[in-house]
């Protein structure tokens, strides 16, 4: 078994201090090319819970997780993931799929979920309801897909993040055909539709790019304070 990579340690600051997952994100990296090892059932448990967990616009979640475990239907995905082996390689796959016709029935879910976790008056409900209606309403079938998108890639920051903090490494990919997705993992009969691919496991030793050291803006670039 391949031993894990320590952590590098950042320098004493009350930003590290305060953060502690930033050592987690510099260690983090896109890996090129996964090891043999496979990751504990438990261990990607807890990632799925994470990325259940994660923020999402009024908490709709217009969007699935599928875990594809099976060589043999990752073996069918290859063709469709534009030479990207690792979909066939890594330890764990997950696609994550955006909702294809969000709408009223999206509210009405989250709001019956709401009756059953939360105290709230009929008053108060029926004026959340009417809000978010109103919001998917105005928005033209191209915006609803675009924002369902949007949510996958909150969801995928989340997963990415959480799995650096757990140093388990991961790969996230949007270069793929969704339309081959689709069909061998029977999406469009659901209703949802391949938007973002994450492949987990543990960095092979000979991935040269794990030594790699990150390029970013400097900070003075990235953020401005007005």
């Amino acid at each position: 078994m391949q031993a894990l990579t320590a952590l590098p340690d950042l320098p004493t600051s009350p930003i590290s201090t305060a953060l502690p997952v930033l050592s987690a994100l510099q260690w983090r990296y896109a890996v090129r090319r996964f090891s043999d090892e496979r990751l504990p059932a438990k261990d990607i448990e807890a990632l799925i819970e994470a990325t259940r967990l994660s923020a999402s616009a009024y908490g709709l979640q217009p969007y699935r997780l599928i875990q594809v475990d099976s060589r043999a239907v990752r073996e069918r995905l290859l063709p469709h993931a534009m030479g990207q082996d690792k979909v066939l390689h890594c330890s764990h796959l997950l696609v994550l799929a955006a909702e294809t016709a969000v709408g009223d029935h999206t509210v009405e879910r989250y709001m019956s979920l709401m009756e059953s976790t939360r105290p709230l008056s009929a008053e108060a409900r029926s004026g959340m309801t009417r809000h978010m209606k109103s919001v998917i309403d105005g928005m033209t079938p191209v915006e609803r897909a675009g924002w369902a998108r949007e949510q996958v890639f909150l969801a995928l920051g989340t997963l990415l993040a959480a799995a650096a903090s757990m140093q388990i490494d991961s790969c996230p990919m949007t270069g793929f055909e969704a339309q081959g997705f689709d069909q061998v993992l029977g999406l469009s009969t659901q209703g949802l539709t391949a938007t973002a691919l994450c492949a987990l496991g543990r960095r092979h030793p000979e991935d040269d790019h794990a030594s790699l050291a990150k390029v970013r803006l400097p900070a003075n670039d990235f953020a401005q304070v007005i």
